[in-house]
């Protein structure tokens, strides 16, 4: 296939979160009881919506999370971000490289994207090219947001690519019918293998 238009994942494909966020999550959870290890959370929580997070918590320990518990994390995950986050290895030098269209598309809000991005130094590279399941109601698993970034972009699925990180959005992707490439970080290889996608290591490694 051409590959015409490449739709982004944010986190963990664009910008170094996903580590920070998930510590911060699993540190509030485990003052309620919950435990897990940072290898398992890369597969249980990335990609998924925080709601369903917090109802994978809630399950395990057979409780119900305090209602302030979702705005103390973004509280607490916006201000790490605020300083802690850095464009994922090769990202840069290969958006530089590109020379079709590409956009993100993710499940976090528009502001969380914006502000990873900027953080980053990668907002500019993104203007007019961010999609957020919030604008649409609509999160991965479910593809909807893949399938929204490639309209608004003026592709055709067929014409397009994911790159991903997360079982989740590669259950999206190849559900909308897109070929989908898995960024692989050492927790992730087997998931994102096994839903479909097509594993790279660094992005030194595509040429499109």
């Amino acid at each position: 296939m051409e590959v015409k238009c490449i739709i982004f994942d944010c986190d963990g494909v664009l910008v170094d979160t996903e580590r920070i966020g998930n510590t911060i999550l699993l540190s509030m959870a485990a003052e309620h009881g919950f435990e897990m290890k940072i290898e398992e959370a890369y597969s249980s929580f990335n990609g998924r919506n925080l709601k369903e997070c917090f109802l994978h918590i809630e399950n395990a320990i057979c409780n119900k999370l305090p209602d302030d518990f979702e705005n103390e994390y973004r509280q607490r995950s916006f201000e790490a971000f605020k300083t802690q986050v850095t464009p994922m290895e090769g990202i840069v030098e290969f958006l530089n490289k590109l020379e079709m269209p590409y956009c993100v598309a993710s499940s976090g809000p528009v502001d969380k994207i914006r502000l990873n991005l900027e953080v980053a130094g990668l907002l500019d590279k993104f203007e007019n090219k961010i999609f957020s399941s919030y604008q649409i109601s609509s999160w991965k698993p479910d593809p909807g947001i893949f399938l929204h970034a490639a309209k608004e972009m003026g592709f055709e699925v067929k014409d397009c690519i994911v790159i991903e990180d997360s079982k989740a959005g590669v259950i999206a992707a190849i559900k909308g019918g897109f070929k989908v490439y898995g960024l692989a970080n050492g927790y992730n290889n087997e998931d994102l293998r096994k839903e479909g996608a097509i594993l790279f290591d660094s992005y030194q490694e595509l040429e499109f």
